[in-house]
C-alpha cells in the first residue's frame, strides 16, 4: 500500500478510529479492512452463500492499490455504530412554518451524521406576501436560508464533519434579485453554496433580449415582468464579484429525470454535481485514472482493461453501500432505494494527462475526456444490468425512462464529484480539474520549510535531470511553470496548472465529461483576478451552448474584495480608522497583504484547538484560532484571537499580553491529566511564546525570511484553512485545503 505521509496524516486527523479521549485506536490498513469487510456482507442479502471474505479482499485492494475510493462517510462510517454512509441529500422546503422548520430539523439528523443537503427555496411565496393563516405577511426564502444557516452553525460544532448546504432560487421567483445579492457579503450565510435555477424559457429571453415573467410559487400568476439580460448580467456580476451565485440549468437536470412519475428535480447537492429527488440520497465513489495508466516502450497510455475491473468492482461496491447505509431518515431510505442511484466518478484527470505527455487545455485532451467517460459509464451500466439479474431491478423500473430496455440495478450510474480529501489520500490531481499548483512550501514548527511537489512533475524533472530544491522554490514562488526559463518549452505546454488554462477550456472539459455522465459534474472554472465581468458572462452562455448542467466561477483573490466598489469601502474603512484615532490615540496597523507563520494543534479539554500566529518582517501582527471536530468554544476563542491580533498591530508588548493569556484555567481542561495547557487562552500564549522564541533564534543566526513583494503573493493568498491555517483551493464548486483535508462542502 504506497501512501503518503500526507495522506496518512489526513487519515489519522479525519477517518480513523478514536477513542473517547480522541486517539486514534485503528490502523490505515484497519480502516480499510474495517470499510471492505462492511461493504461486503451486503452480498449475503441475495446470496446466502455468497463469499463475502473473497468479496472483502476484492474491495480492500481495490480501495489499498489506491484503484478507487468511496465517498468520505463511508470510509468515516462503515462498520461503525453510526453506519451513515451517504455523502449528499435534497431535502423538500414547504411553503408553510411546519414544513420549514421539518426541513430545518431533517437537515440537522443530515448534518448530525455527516452528511451535506441541498433545498430548493422556490416553493415559499415572496417577501411581503399575505399569509392568511395569521394576517401577517411572508418574510421570504432568504430570510429563512438564514435560519437554515443558524441552524448549521449550531450543528457543525459538535459535529464530525461540517455541514454544508445548496441553496437554490428559480430565476423566476419574485425575489430573486434579493436572492442574487444574498452573499454579496462574504460573512453572509456561510454555511450555504448558493445557485440559481434557470430555465430553457429565461435563457432564450436573454438571447433575444427580451422580457421574462416572475410567478407567485402560491398561485403560480405572473407578478411582475423583467428584463431577462438586466437580471442576466446581475448574476453575472456577481459571480464575478465572489463567485457566488453558480447557475443550475433546471430544465436539462429534468431532461435527465430517471424517473419523471416522482416530480421534479428541484436541487442538488452542496457542490452542484448531483441533481436529486426530494428524499433522495446519492452514494459516491471516485477512480483514481493514474493507476489506470500502463507503460510500454517509455509511452504511458490508458489500460482499458484494467479500466473496466475497476469500474465493474466499484459499482459492486456503491451497490453495496445502498444496502448497508444507515439512513439518518425513514424517507430518505425508503426514497434511496426506490432509484438506487449511485455517483461513481474520476480523480487524477490532470495527473494521467501530464504522464501522457497530453496538455489540459488541448482538444486532444477534450477529445479523450469523453472516450474515458464513455468507457466508464457503458462499462458501469453493463455491470448494473448484471446485478439487475442477480438482484433485481431498482423498484422504480418499471416506471422509469429504460423501461423497455435491459434491466437496470441502477437508476444513474455517473457523477463527476469533488474529491478534494479523497485525492489527498489517493496522492493525485482532484476530481477533473486541472492541477493548482505543482509545488507547493509548507511552514513546519522549527521554521523550515517542507517542499511538496507533484509526483508526474518531479518524476519528469528528474528523468531530464531537472529537478532540484532551488527551481521547486522558484515554482512554488511563481505559482506556475510558465515564466521559468530552466523549464523545456515542451514541458511548460503540459504542466499548466488551473491559472495556465482559459476558462474557456475549463469550459470546454466539463462538457466534454458532461456529454457522458449521468448526473452533473462538479467543476470550478477559474478567472485571473484581472477578468472583467464580460469574461464570465461569455463563460455562462458557452457552458450553456455547450449543454452543461450549471457552472460555477471563481475570479482570483475575490473574496478578499468585499464589495464591487473596493474603493468605497477602503474609503469607509479609512474614515473608521480616523475615527478611532482621534478617540483613542492608536491606530493599529494595517495586517500586512502576506504573513508567514505555523498553526500548532494544542489539547484542550473539549478537543483539539488550533492555534495559528503570524508574522511579517515587523514581528508578530496577527493570531486566529480554529476549534477541532470534537467542540470547544469557537466564538470565545475567536475573540480572544481577534483582540490578540489588534493589540499586537497597536504595539502592545507581546510580554504584556503573554502575561494576560498565561495561567488562565478552564475547568473541561484542567480535569484532563497530559495537558500542555490550563485552557484556549493558555494554549494561545503558548504558540505565541513559541513563535516569539524562533523569531529571536532567527534574528540571532541572520535568518529572519524575507517579504515576499505583494504582487506575487496575491495570487496565493486568498483563504486560509479555519484548521491549519494554509491556503485554499477553490475547485470542483468547493473550496477545499490540500494540507489537512479540510473542505467547505463537507
Amino acid at each position: 500500500m504506497e501512501i503518503g505521509k500526507n495522506a496518512i496524516t489526513v487519515l489519522e486527523k479525519r477517518y480513523l478510529r478514536k477513542d473517547e479521549h480522541g486517539e486514534n485506536i485503528e490502523t490505515v490498513e484497519g480502516m480499510f479492512h474495517r470499510v471492505a469487510d462492511a461493504i461486503a456482507k451486503a452480498d449475503l442479502n441475495f446470496d446466502k452463500k455468497a463469499n463475502i471474505k473473497a468479496t472483502a479482499q476484492k474491495f480492500y485492494e481495490m480501495m489499498t492499490n489506491l484503484e478507487f475510493l468511496p465517498n468520505s462517510p463511508t470510509l468515516m462510517n462503515a462498520g461503525k455504530e453510526l453506519g451513515q454512509l451517504s455523502a449528499c441529500f435534497v431535502l423538500p422546503v414547504g411553503d408553510s412554518m411546519e414544513e420549514i422548520f421539518e426541513a430545518i430539523k431533517q437537515a440537522a439528523l443530515i448534518h448530525k451524521s455527516g452528511g451535506g443537503t441541498g433545498f430548493s427555496f422556490s416553493r415559499l411565496r415572496g417577501a411581503g406576501a399575505t399569509v392568511r393563516s395569521t394576517g401577517g405577511v411572508a418574510s421570504g426564502p432568504v430570510s429563512f436560508m438564514r435560519v437554515f444557516n443558524m441552524a448549521t452553525e449550531a450543528v457543525k460544532q459538535g459535529g464530525t464533519r461540517r455541514g454544508a448546504n445548496m441553496g437554490i432560487l428559480r430565476i423566476d421567483h419574485p425575489d430573486i434579485l434579493e436572492f442574487i445579492d444574498c452573499k454579496k457579503n462574504n460573512a453572509d450565510i456561510t454555511n450555504f453554496n448558493i445557485s440559481v435555477g434557470i430555465t430553457e424559457e429565461f435563457m432564450q429571453a436573454v438571447q433575444n433580449h427580451q422580457i421574462y415573467q416572475l410567478i407567485d410559487p402560491r398561485t403560480q400568476e405572473a407578478v411582475q415582468e423583467m428584463d431577462a439580460r438586466e437580471v442576466f448580467h446581475k448574476i453575472v456580476e456577481s459571480a464575478w464579484r465572489n463567485g457566488e451565485p453558480g447557475i443550475i440549468f433546471l430544465d436539462r437536470l429534468n431532461r435527465d429525470n430517471v424517473v419523471p412519475s416522482q416530480g421534479e428535480i428541484e436541487s442538488t447537492n452542496p457542490c452542484g454535481e448531483q441533481p436529486l429527488l426530494p428524499y433522495e440520497s446519492c452514494n459516491l465513489g471516485s477512480i483514481n485514472l493514474v493507476n489506470m495508466l500502463e507503460k510500454e516502450n517509455g509511452i504511458y497510455q490508458v489500460n482499458y482493461s484494467k479500466l473496466e475491473q475497476t469500474v465493474k468492482s466499484a459499482v459492486h461496491f456503491l451497490d453495496n453501500v445502498i444496502e448497508v447505509n444507515k439512513y439518518p431518515l425513514a424517507a430518505i431510505e425508503a426514497t434511496t432505494k426506490q432509484t438506487r442511484k449511485i455517483g461513481l466518478g474520476v480523480m487524477g484527470w490532470a495527473d494521467m494527462l501530464a504522464c501522457m505527455g497530453i496538455a489540459y487545455n488541448s482538444g486532444e485532451a477534450v477529445a479523450l475526456a469523453g472516450k474515458v467517460m464513455k468507457f466508464i459509464t457503458d462499462t458501469g451500466r453493463k455491470e448494473s444490468i448484471e446485478l439487475a439479474k442477480q438482484r433485481g431491478t431498482f423498484p422504480l423500473f418499471s416506471e422509469s425512462i429504460f423501461a423497455n430496455g435491459m434491466p437496470l440495478r441502477n437508476a444513474t450510474i455517473t457523477t463527476i464529484a469533488p474529491t478534494g480529501t479523497l485525492s489527498i489520500i489517493a496522492g493525485c490531481s482532484s476530481g477533473v480539474e486541472p492541477v493548482f499548483a505543482y509545488v507547493f512550501i509548507r511552514n513546519v514548527m522549527d521554521g523550515t520549510e517542507l517542499i511538496e511537489v507533484n509526483p508526474v512533475l518531479r518524476e519528469a524533472l528528474e528523468a531530464r535531470g531537472l529537478y532540484s530544491d532551488a527551481l521547486m522554490k522558484k515554482i512554488a514562488a511563481a505559482g506556475s511553470l510558465q515564466q521559468i526559463p530552466e523549464i523545456p518549452e515542451d514541458m511548460k505546454r503540459v504542466f499548466v496548472c488551473a491559472h495556465d488554462v482559459s476558462p474557456l477550456y475549463h469550459v470546454k472539459m466539463q462538457a466534454a465529461f458532461q456529454k457522458y455522465t449521468d448526473n452533473a459534474v462538479s467543476k470550478t472554472v477559474n478567472f485571473a483576478n484581472s477578468a472583467t465581468v464580460e469574461d464570465v458572462q461569455e463563460v455562462y452562455m458557452l457552458a450553456y451552448e455547450l449543454d452543461c448542467k450549471g457552472v460555477t466561477i471563481y475570479r482570483d483573490g475575490s473574496r478578499m474584495e468585499q464589495v464591487l466598489n473596493i474603493g468605497s469601502v477602503k474609503k469607509e474603512a479609512e474614515k473608521a480608522t480616523e475615527q478611532t484615532a482621534v478617540n483613542t490615540g492608536i491606530k493599529p496597523r494595517p495586517r500586512p497583504e502576506v504573513t508567514y507563520g505555523l498553526t500548532e494543534r494544542m489539547k484542550i479539554g473539549c478537543g483539539n484547538l488550533y492555534v495559528t500566529v503570524n508574522y511579517d518582517e515587523s514581528g508578530i501582527c496577527e493570531v486566529f484560532t480554529s476549534t477541532g471536530k470534537a467542540g470547544g468554544c469557537p466564538s470565545q476563542s475567536e475573540a480572544t484571537a481577534r483582540l490578540v491580533s489588534i493589540a499586537l498591530r497597536s504595539g502592545v508588548s507581546v510580554q504584556e499580553i503573554l502575561d494576560q493569556l498565561r495561567g488562565i484555567r478552564c475547568p473541561s481542561t484542567i480535569r484532563h491529566t497530559g495537558m500542555k495547557c490550563t485552557s484556549c487562552p493558555d494554549a494561545i500564549a503558548k504558540v505565541v511564546k513559541k513563535v516569539v522564541d524562533m523569531l529571536e533564534a532567527q534574528k540571532l543566526g541572520g535568518m529572519l525570511q524575507p517579504m515576499a513583494q505583494p504582487e506575487q503573493a496575491q495570487q496565493q493568498a486568498e483563504l486560509h484553512c479555519p484548521e491549519c491555517g494554509a491556503v485554499m483551493e477553490h475547485e470542483s464548486g468547493c473550496v477545499s485545503c490540500r494540507s489537512c483535508g479540510y473542505s467547505k462542502c463537507s
